[in-house]
């Protein structure tokens, strides 16, 4: 929902940095690999209930992640670079919930299963859109410049870090949190699913 407003925010600090990483001969897949390692280092970190840690080693690796687009994008964007960043966005997106539950299996492994489940429903329903609205040619207006066609909705990229980042200040609010997010992630895969079949029922009669 807020993902186009935060990344028209932070667009001029990031091709800031982005100018600097790229006189420097830093490439956008390198950045996106350390920005994964990182994200996996928050895991293990919320897993050993480091929360601060966690916190920290979270918001460097969704700044990584902004990073390299933002090189990708004065360089050469390439479709290998886009999938490897999409395909380790959804690894770090299951691991920080799983990293909540094996902190304290008693309390946050049923919310924690549940969040996942809901992330299967947002993330199935953004890829198959983005794969077919390829096939047919769709344009993102809203995004432009990405490597997929990005399916909007009440949780994404923003609300998910955001919500993250809340429950590493307050993990023992984590079942609650999991819960009302997983509950949004369900209306944003039904508004996804609803849209998206729309979108193409109508391109195919067109």
């Amino acid at each position: 929902m807020f993902d186009r407003h935060a990344q028209i925010l932070l667009r001029p600090a990031l091709n800031a940095v982005a100018r600097r990483l790229v006189r420097a001969g830093i490439s956008a897949d390198a950045l996106t690999w350390l920005g994964f390692a990182i994200g996996m280092a928050a895991a293990v970190a919320i897993a050993l209930q480091a929360w601060w840690w966690g916190l920290a080693l979270l918001l460097a690796s969704r700044l990584l992640d902004g990073l390299d687009g933002s090189v990708a994008r004065l360089t050469q964007p390439t479709d290998a670079g886009g999938f490897l960043d999409i395909a380790l966005d959804f690894v770090f997106y299951a691991a920080i919930p799983l990293a909540f539950a094996v902190a304290n299996p008693a309390t946050n492994a049923l919310p924690a299963a549940a969040l996942l489940a809901s992330f299967i429903g947002t993330g199935s329903s953004f890829l198959a859109f983005a794969a077919l609205a390829e096939k047919r040619g769709l344009t993102d207006t809203a995004l432009p410049g990405k490597s997929f066609f990005f399916l909007g909705g009440l949780t994404e990229a923003t609300e998910t870090i955001t919500v993250f980042a809340v429950m590493c200040v307050w993990p023992e609010y984590f079942a609650l949190l999991a819960y009302g997010f997983a509950g949004l992630c369900a209306v944003t895969t039904g508004m996804r699913v609803g849209w998206g079949y729309m979108r193409l029922q109508a391109r195919t009669r067109s």
